[in-house]
């Protein structure tokens, strides 16, 4: 019977030991959703893995690649050339690889009844330039602006893509995710947002065309939809052990069934 209990103990011990876990950190984009989902899959395929998924943004993610702190960073958008810079003087080599494409949409009150807007009377309620519904054919009420925060990588796309770069409108609110964002927007009125294709068919919600084109594959795909990106997976250098492998089944038939199922663009 001892014998018996010295042998199961040093198989936990054993097991304990040969157990490894898989830190992925960045963007709520990929990692509310999408990348949980992969790690399930994956899991099943690779026994005795565990993973750490931490969603608080793209600039968390490429932050964690340069100090070390995770094995695969989530990004909804590329690196910044003093991002890169800094994990050169680290010794670093953020090297990005695909994982999906996406688009962002912008979402308002299902109550709200406008259908579409342009990208000109997007990027000036973004801006704050309008500031009443009425000002773009809407009922009569002041605009609530619901944006990401500034760790988010959508946060600064949608800046780049819909904004010609400037600043968000002092009013605007700053929230912690995607799912935060259609949250608010279900719940006022008058209010507008932005979030990626995994959660634009939030109860309360109506999606926007912008220029009469909807954020769907084919409009993304051929480049029609003026607010498309890809999003990225980034390793220091080219992957190596579980990191490799996880990338490999992100990007396989399997892994990218996944992708289309939350709802993104998948790679091929």
């Amino acid at each position: 019977m001892k014998t018996a209990f010295i042998l199961a103990a040093a198989l936990a011990v054993t097991s304990v030991a040969t157990a490894q876990k898989l830190v992925i950190k960045g963007s709520d984009t990929l990692g509310a959703k999408l990348v949980p989902m992969m790690a399930e899959e994956f899991k099943v395929r690779k026994p005795g893995i565990s993973f750490e998924i931490a969603a608080e943004g793209s600039t968390t993610g490429i932050a964690a690649i340069t100090d070390g702190t995770a094995h695969i960073g989530m990004s909804s958008r590329r690196a910044k050339a003093t991002e890169m810079s800094a994990a050169s003087a680290k010794g670093v080599t953020l090297k990005p690889t695909i994982a999906a494409f996406d688009g962002i949409a912008v979402i308002v009150n299902e109550k709200n009844p406008l259908k579409s807007l342009t990208a000109r009377q997007v990027e000036r309620i973004f801006t704050g330039d309008i500031n009443d519904w009425a000002a773009v054919g809407g009922t009569p009420g002041r605009i609530s602006i619901y944006t990401r925060n500034t760790s988010s990588g959508t946060y600064s796309d949608f800046k780049e893509l819909a904004m010609k770069r400037r600043d968000y409108a002092g009013s605007s609110q700053k929230m912690a995710g995607n799912e935060q964002i259609a949250s608010e927007v279900a719940k006022n009125p008058n209010g507008i947002g932005y979030v990626g294709l995994a959660y634009m068919n939030t109860p309360g919600t109506r999606v926007i065309a912008i220029d009469g084109h909807q954020p769907t594959k084919e409009a993304i795909l051929a480049k029609e939809y003026p607010y498309a990106r890809p999003t990225f997976f980034y390793t220091n250098g080219e992957p190596s052990g579980e990191a490799a492998e996880f990338i490999e089944f992100a990007l396989s038939d399997e892994g990218q069934a996944i992708v289309e199922r939350v709802g993104f663009v998948p790679v091929r």
